[in-house]
């Protein structure tokens, strides 16, 4: 077989081949118990991403229920997506499974479960009559938590670990699904409160975006002992929510939602700093 000179590169050494090139992306290399270098596929790890997939499935169902006109099922849907997102970063802690396609993906779901299908959900429900206003407030909803976590991004080492800077997505979410659930409770028709839907809509979306600070129950242990009282309210909280679910957990969100400018008139009143990105703690 005839031997062909093998391609350079501009510099005049050998050009590498396209396998090789591209190797990286597929494997690398890592050392065995004798020392000698081996090749092993990369992966991702199954466990906390199979709970991002699922809260991204719910996004997904929530939108399809909305074009069915099933709206109790496409908040519900919200409401599940929300507590597998939180599920999903804490499993992977646990289990030691951080990655950084991970954290992109979790980026992701969040956007189509409480960015787009709640702006969406509510669109359909309450908001179409409305014309150009309707979608617009829709649309300034989806950019918000587009924002939010986009920002979340590339500020989540400098951000007090305490606080949200903005109104958190899910939070959000569960607003605009919590107050979807309770009228149909009552039995309104989303129609008759567009200008309500529109309010909330907008004040979701732009509270997203602020530098609002809302408590992030990240300092809380979980680890710790706590007195038995804790316990039994607890258990007192789920039973509230398990009587009337939808005239429990929108009271709830609104009341999370109404937090962040509590604390934030708070702070500014006693001299303390507003913003939360911080680089010398606070005293």
């Amino acid at each position: 077989m005839a031997n062909f000179p093998r391609r350079r590169g501009k510099n005049g050494t050998p050009a590498a081949s396209k396998a090789s090139r591209f190797s990286k992306f597929v494997r690398q290399p890592v050392t065995d118990g004798t020392g000698k270098k081996t090749l092993r596929r990369r992966g991702i790890y199954l466990l906390p991403n199979a709970f991002t997939t699922a809260a991204l499935f719910c996004g997904f169902y929530a939108i399809v229920m909305a074009m069915n006109q099933k709206f109790e099922h496409a908040a519900w849907a919200i409401f599940i997506a929300m507590i597998l997102d939180g599920l999903d970063g804490r499993i992977a802690r646990l289990t030691n499974t951080q990655s950084e396609f991970g954290a992109q993906y979790d980026s992701l779901s969040d956007m189509v479960s409480f960015g787009a299908a709640p702006a969406l959900v509510i669109y359909e429900w309450s908001l179409r009559g409305m014309g150009k206003l309707g979608w617009l407030a829709a649309f300034v909803y989806c950019a918000g938590a587009a924002l939010r976590l986009a920002r979340f991004n590339t500020n989540i080492q400098v951000v007090d670990k305490r606080f949200f800077q903005g109104l958190p997505s899910p939070a959000a979410a569960a607003m605009v699904a919590g107050f979807i659930l309770l009228m149909n409770d009552l039995e309104f028709a989303g129609n008759q409160l567009a200008w309500v839907s529109w309010t909330i809509a907008l004040f979701a979306g732009l509270t997203m975006v602020t530098n609002v600070p809302f408590y992030s129950f990240k300092d809380v242990n979980f680890r710790k002992s706590v007195p038995f009282i804790v316990v039994f309210l607890l258990a007192l909280f789920f039973a509230l929510i398990s009587i009337d679910p939808p005239k429990v957990l929108f009271p709830i969100f609104v009341a999370y939602g109404l937090s962040g400018y509590a604390v934030f008139f708070w702070r500014m009143a006693k001299g303390k700093p507003v913003s939360i990105i911080q680089t010398d703690p606070e005293h």
